[in-house]
């Protein structure tokens, strides 16, 4: 027995029965095999707590992931735990709408730039999708471009050459993908086509560039374009009032969700006032959108947001695990083969793409060696306020013990050969 199928013995058995019932056995293809290899790291859990997380076989991690970035505060936080308690027995969906919607609505408004008026769904797609319906109805247009990663809707995903199985080609072809920090090519896509929305991530692993995102913000009014800030993971993460805030442009739209309610199944569509008027006639709906558990955490942690430095102490964090990270980078002699780059808050582990052929295997040898060690990470430091010195220590023991072994397998060209399990064909990176 391989040491993969030893230590998750409990995650392959639980894998086996959920792909008797589910598609790639979870709801989440980033939780999935395609992008936690079976073997490799855990893929079930049953507790999280503050910073760390167990899996199925009662392994213990420190979570670089936090939930796929929703975790911006910490797993359990007393006081949102405590505010949802209380709202379960007096409720969790109506028949009628409760005013705690309009509550947290006025929460991001004095928060966000680009909020005058906000609605909510569930999911970032929703978010996203109705931002661009939004766009459609008010400028009578239908094409769109893209920049970045948007969620799973056909709008959005059929410019995606790996993952737009079943999105009519009339479809895709109202999409348009653009490269980032680009803006020839961004003005490109908007002559080539009457365009109803530009929808960007603010920024990924990248930065913009000096003067970019104002470049966009003038071609999309140069073109009568809508300009979309998609801020699900930057959003109350990157500032108080997200990207846009911390770089200081405002778009006419801004998609929220993850951290703005810690984990809790929430999104939104903020904007202004002229742009969101087009809701009281273009259909965005739900059973589930004023439901109330979510609203609860989100009016929590925004009111935290608002009040106390938690966002800064978060960027604080991040800037202190980054340093500490380049440190045993440095150290091990590996930063011709890793960096990092991004904001504190949201940091990319970049391989050199010179590594070749065997850059594939050496990056799930890192994952492997990682979650021995402790510490769950997919590519990026997911920072939240939970994790402390002690965490940091694990991840930075963790970098040390495994950087060794990774330039051992470049030397020696056996990175496969060290896999304690055999990995199938892994799912394309939305980023």
């Amino acid at each position: 027995m391989s040491t993969g199928s030893t230590r998750y013995a409990a995650s392959l058995a639980q894998l086996q029965r959920a792909e008797a019932v589910i598609p790639l056995g979870t709801q989440t293809v980033s939780k999935s095999r395609l992008t936690l290899p079976a073997g490799i790291a855990p893929l079930y859990s049953t507790r999280v707590e503050g910073c760390r997380i167990w899996d199925v076989d009662g392994n213990e991690y420190v979570d670089l992931i936090s939930g796929l970035a929703a975790i911006n505060i910490g797993y359990g936080d007393s006081e949102v735990s405590a505010a949802v308690a209380a709202q379960v027995p007096l409720g969790v969906t109506m028949s009628l709408t409760h005013p705690i919607e309009a509550e947290v609505a006025q929460l991001i408004v004095d928060l966000v730039p680009s909020a005058e008026m906000v609605r909510f769904g569930k999911t970032g797609s929703d978010a996203t999708s109705a931002a661009i319906r939004v766009a459609r109805g008010y400028t009578g247009r239908d094409h769109v471009v893209v920049c970045g990663y948007h969620g799973w809707h056909d709008w959005y995903i059929g410019t995606s050459p790996t993952r737009n199985l079943g999105v009519p080609e009339d479809v895709a072809a109202l999409a348009h993908s653009v490269p980032f920090n680009d803006l020839d090519a961004m003005e490109a896509a908007l002559k080539a086509h009457p365009t109803a929305a530009i929808i960007m991530e603010v920024m990924t692993l990248e930065w913009p560039a000096p003067g970019y995102l104002e470049g966009v913000r003038a071609l999309a009014t140069k073109y009568g374009a809508l300009l979309v800030f998609d801020e699900m993971i930057t959003g109350f993460r990157f500032a108080n009032g997200g990207a846009q805030d911390f770089f200081g442009v405002t778009p006419d739209l801004s998609t929220f969700g993850k951290g703005m309610a810690n984990g809790y199944p929430i999104s939104a569509i903020v904007g202004k006032r002229e742009y969101m008027m087009v809701l009281e006639k273009a259909f965005f709906t739900g059973t589930f959108g004023g439901e109330l558990l979510s609203l609860t955490a989100a009016k929590v942690v925004l009111e935290r947001i608002k009040n106390t430095d938690v966002i800064a102490r978060i960027s604080a964090k991040g800037e202190l695990l980054t340093e500490r990270v380049n440190k045993v980078i440095q150290a091990a002699g590996a930063q011709d083969v890793v960096s990092l780059q991004g904001h504190p808050t949201w940091m990319f582990l970049v391989w050199n793409p010179d590594l070749g052929e065997q850059l594939g295997d050496l990056k799930i040898l890192f994952m492997q060696e990682m979650c021995k060690r402790g510490v769950l990470m997919i590519a990026t430091h997911n920072v939240m306020d939970a994790h402390d010195e002690k965490a940091f220590d694990t991840i930075c023991a963790a970098y040390a013990e495994t950087l060794p072994i990774v330039l051992e397998a470049i030397a020696a060209n056996d990175a496969h050969e060290r896999l304690d399990a055999e990995v199938g064909q892994l799912g394309p990176r939305v980023r």
